[in-house]
């Protein structure tokens, strides 16, 4: 992992955004690892939200509660044996918040402003030493609109519905269509929303992986960095 105190000549902020199941958290993950940089997985802080959310008994629609909840959450991302681990209150939660239960209802907790204003807070703090390689659905337009490097990340909800339903094959056994029909649906729903919809960055780079592997998205990637870093030295 790089150094993370400080900001130090030549580290940049990588921001990589794009609709759920595009391969957001794998790429980045392997970007950070091959540059030395510390990945912050915006997604899993919202799921944490979602998480806690459910284990109170609040609703998602229930926008005074969950500004309430949030703010006594301590969420801490940190590396782990096999990548990163989510910790909620000092609960290991890194499996609990990839549940069926959490997914359903992750977009619609994310939508509301007192969960972001508080969570985005905490996103920029993070960046602020450099060398940070973040994913999301507004990093680049919203949480680090100065990041040096800015990559849209899509794929067709065709490939997206089905990488999902490879993930989940014997876990939550979901018919293939169903998730297609439920990316759909948390596409509109990202794009529509009011606080920070999903949406590409002027400057952003637009890389389509349905037809790429995730090592050549990260070399993709690599390559926009390696350029970036030079520039910035």
């Amino acid at each position: 992992m790089g150094k993370n105190g400080g900001t130090i000549s030549g580290r940049i902020n990588v921001a990589i955004d794009g609709p759920a199941g595009a391969g957001k958290s794998t790429v980045a993950r392997k970007v950070a690892e091959q540059l030395g940089y510390i990945y912050i997985d915006t997604g899993a802080m919202y799921r944490a939200v979602a998480y806690a959310a459910i284990g109170a008994g609040i609703t998602p629609d229930d926008s005074d509660k969950l500004g309430r909840l949030v703010q006594t959450l301590n969420i801490v991302l940190a590396p782990g044996g096999e990548g990163q681990t989510v910790w909620l209150n000092g609960e290991n939660v890194t499996a609990a918040i990839r549940t069926r239960e959490v997914t359903l209802i992750v977009s619609q907790i994310a939508s509301h402003e007192a969960v972001r204003l508080n969570l985005v807070q905490l996103q920029r703090e993070l960046a602020d030493s450099k060398g940070i390689v973040m994913d999301g659905r507004d990093i680049g337009t919203h949480v680090l609109p100065n990041a040096e490097v800015k990559v849209f990340l899509v794929a067709s909800v065709q490939v997206r519905a089905l990488r999902r339903f490879q993930e989940l094959s014997g876990k939550e056994a979901v018919p293939l269509q169903q998730l297609e029909r439920e990316i759909a649906e948390r596409d509109q729903s990202d794009e529509r929303r009011e606080i920070s919809p999903l949406i590409r960055a002027n400057d952003a780079e637009v890389i389509d992986s349905t037809e790429l592997t995730i090592d050549q998205v990260v070399a993709r990637i690599l390559d926009l960095c390696r350029t970036k870093t030079v520039e910035a030295k």
